[in-house]
């Protein structure tokens, strides 16, 4: 079976990096993208499953990524990352079909798991 592919859009490279460790050893493959031109460019080469995109993103901000993206693929799966407390802009990524998001700094076990059940399609069970 081929390994589900996570794409993580963030433009600060610590939180890409961890993010790529947790989910390389989940079994994932992983692609990163620090910019929304960028990250549209996996989309269209790559496909992946599912994207973990940050809501603020110098230049093209998460919002327009995520109706990019949908326009490319509309089954992608996106979660969103977000800094504050931007309500708004997350009811607004809800509309565009953004699964949820994670407010950081975000639990990394909560994410992990939040990402299995979405690409395994599992109800949340603690799985160890």
């Amino acid at each position: 079976m081929e390994k589900k592919k996570v794409l993580i859009v963030d433009d600060q490279n610590g939180i890409r990096i961890l993010l790529m460790e947790v989910f390389n050893s989940e079994g994932y493959a992983t692609f990163q993208a620090a910019n929304g031109k960028l990250a549209l460019d996996i989309v269209r080469s790559e496909s992946p499953d599912l994207v973990l995109l940050d809501m603020k993103i110098p230049g093209m901000d998460g919002l327009e990524i995520l109706k990019h993206l949908k326009e490319i693929n509309p089954a992608i799966k996106v979660i969103m990352m977000t800094a504050y407390g931007e309500l708004d802009m997350i009811k607004e990524a809800t509309k565009l079909g953004a699964l949820m998001h994670f407010t950081k700094p975000f639990d990394i076990d909560e994410m992990r798991i939040a990402v299995n059940m979405h690409l395994n399609n599992k109800s949340i069970d603690q799985c160890s």
